[in-house]
């Protein structure tokens, strides 16, 4: 490789912003609605601050916040204050940015996602709706005057679809770059992904051009449901995090033998936060499966194996992988390839006392400098930049 990796302007695709405590109750009436508007409390029994949804305690209010944290998760720090301003402060952010060579960090949420059961859990139409847009009026402002730097994908009230369709027009129009939806929408009691039902949404994030992101863990979310508690907790932990990561590809065969890849050849998805590594695996699986199940036979009119639709529509993000990523990037070619830090999650690229990452700039010298330039520079930044339309 000839050029320097900072003449590569690196499109980090999966990074997420620290909700304050006060996202929502700055921004919603709370005469209105009271405590069941999303807030933080002081929980006295487990000794942190708290996410408080309708009355009911939903999470640590920080544990999303580990970039730089001294204890190995799931301890994390127990309240904002303690938080790394990086996680959480955008002039922050951009400079850590600089600081790592990163041109551009694709926004998540935390709350929003992993918690969206407690929102629908609110069973008031109004106030869920309102607690998803505020959300997204939060971060386009967080973005602020940088948004090709900081750029926020939407999340969406799915619990109803009308509302969903007007939500991504709204989106859209304000200046979101993609959406994030739920890998397991049965989870919540609504139709299964593959149901046709779900056609109106994906006709219209086609028509607009924006992705459809799947994050880990957006379907119906168990912290407690990893290992016997005997096996302790770090085990625990550990354990849950690679399950998230496999369970993308029960997505990837949904999009693929469930005819959305082939009802609508222009939308693009993306399995955000899982890793590259098994994907070969899953895709070779899938086309024998398809043969051997005799999918051509059942449906004459799809035109592709799942390989061929994953190479026209589906992109994997990697972060910590190693060789794995490597051979994963041989087999599929680099079009289909995103790089993310995953900041400032306990998996992060973020060094510190206990963890084990490097440095986003020091994995990529040290483990991605062997691929050729062209190979790289998709991988570092073409592909995120026409999928993403960012420069």
């Amino acid at each position: 490789m000839t050029t320097s990796l900072r003449d590569i302007p690196i499109i980090d695709t999966d990074t997420h912003v620290v909700e304050p405590p006060d996202l929502w109750t700055s921004r919603l009436p709370t005469d209105k609605w009271g405590d069941r508007v999303p807030h933080v409390e002081w929980d006295e029994d487990r000794q942190e601050e708290v996410w408080v949804i309708g009355g009911k305690v939903i999470s640590a209010a920080v544990s999303a916040a580990m970039a730089g944290w001294h204890e190995h998760p799931p301890f994390h720090p127990r309240r904002w204050a303690d938080a790394n301003p990086d996680t959480y402060d955008t002039s922050r952010r951009l400079g850590m940015m600089d600081d790592y060579g990163v041109r551009s960090q694709l926004l998540y949420p935390n709350v929003a996602v992993f918690n969206a059961k407690s929102i629908i859990g609110l069973h008031d139409e109004e106030l869920q709706l309102a607690c998803v847009q505020a959300y997204n009026d939060y971060l386009l402002d967080w973005a602020g005057s940088d948004r090709d730097r900081l750029v926020a994908m939407a999340c969406l009230p799915y619990w109803d679809l009308d509302k969903t369709l007007a939500e991504i027009e709204r989106v859209a129009a304000a200046g979101h770059k993609g959406l994030v939806f739920t890998q397991d929408p049965s989870a919540f009691g609504l139709p299964m992904l593959t149901d046709r039902y779900w056609d109106p949404m994906w006709a219209s994030a086609q028509e607009k051009g924006l992705p459809i992101n799947f994050h880990i863990a957006s379907g119906e979310v168990d912290i407690n449901g990893f290992g016997h508690p005997d096996n302790g907790q770090h085990a625990n932990y550990a354990m849950m995090g690679i399950t998230y990561f496999m369970g993308n590809a029960k997505t990837l065969a949904q999009l693929t033998c469930g005819g959305i890849c082939h009802r609508f050849p222009d939308l693009k998805f993306v399995s955000v936060e899982s890793g590259i590594g098994w994907i070969p695996f899953a895709i070779d699986g899938l086309d024998w499966q398809w043969k051997n199940c005799g999918v051509f036979k059942e449906h004459p009119e799809y035109d592709l194996l799942p390989s061929e639709y994953f190479k026209r529509q589906i992109y994997g993000c990697f972060w910590f992988e190693r060789d794995t990523a490597l051979s994963a990037i041989d087999y599929l070619g680099p079009d289909n390839v995103l790089y993310e830090t995953d900041f400032p999650h306990p998996t992060s690229m973020s060094p510190g006392p206990a963890s084990d990452a490097q440095r986003p700039d020091d994995y990529i010298r040290d483990h991605l400098s062997g691929l050729d330039e062209t190979t790289l520079r998709k991988v570092l930044h073409d592909n995120a930049a026409k999928l993403y339309g960012l420069s």
